[in-house]
């Protein structure tokens, strides 16, 4: 069975709220609502939740504004939105989101990618899924170590064992950290090198001999 999460949603219409909420409630815990990035970093504070359902045209400053807030900490984040525009997409997962999907999606698909959020994997439609592989599909050339320099010595690590195809809770046994603190690592790797799944980094490292001969 698949586990009971814990959810906050975030759009600024109540009505909408409400009917997430009801479909949801079966299956899992809405334990926080909000209309605006500010209530929305609040509710996440108080009720450290599993996945966020983060509306993507809010006011004073949209879900984009959300997630640089959390830079990167604290849950999931699945977008959910009206529009299916690149526009509106490509900033979302730039700015953190793992999965984006459009709200005339039916439930079973939402508790899907939910779940897949989750487990922090990215999940997108396939409509959104090519616009996300255009955005992040620089030539290998453009992508240099230097980027390197952007990561932190722990974000390093958490890199150089994700590339190894170690699981998050092997991760956190070498590293001595929680399961948490990695899935938060592997998020600002992802953002910070604009890659999208841990099979990006495998392939990122391994183009770039970052991953040597040591045995898994």
């Amino acid at each position: 069975m698949t586990p009971r999460l814990r959810i906050v949603v975030v759009d600024d219409h109540h009505l909408f709220r409400a009917g997430v909420r009801a479909e949801l409630s079966a299956h899992h815990d809405v334990v926080g609502e909000a209309a605006t990035p500010a209530e929305a970093l609040a509710v996440i504070a108080a009720t450290a939740p599993d996945v966020v359902l983060l509306d993507v045209h809010l006011p004073d400053g949209g879900g984009v504004a959300v997630l640089a807030a959390l830079g990167g900490a604290g849950p999931k984040v699945l977008a959910l939105s009206v529009s299916d525009a690149a526009e509106d997409v490509v900033p979302m997962i730039r700015a953190g989101a793992l999965g984006y999907v459009t709200k005339t999606i039916d439930t079973d698909e939402l508790l899907t990618a939910i779940a897949t959020v989750a487990a922090g994997e990215a999940s997108f439609s396939p409509r959104l899924a090519a616009f996300v592989l255009q955005a992040f599909s620089a030539p290998a050339a453009a992508r240099t170590p230097s980027e390197l320099e952007a990561l932190t010595p722990r974000e390093r690590e958490v890199l150089h064992h994700l590339a190894r195809g170690y699981s998050y809770k092997r991760i956190a046994l070498r590293l001595g950290i929680s399961d948490r603190t990695v899935e938060s690592h592997v998020g600002a790797v992802l953002r910070k090198l604009q890659l999208t799944s841990r099979h990006e980094v495998s392939h990122w490292a391994a183009t770039r001999g970052l991953v040597t001969g040591e045995e898994p």
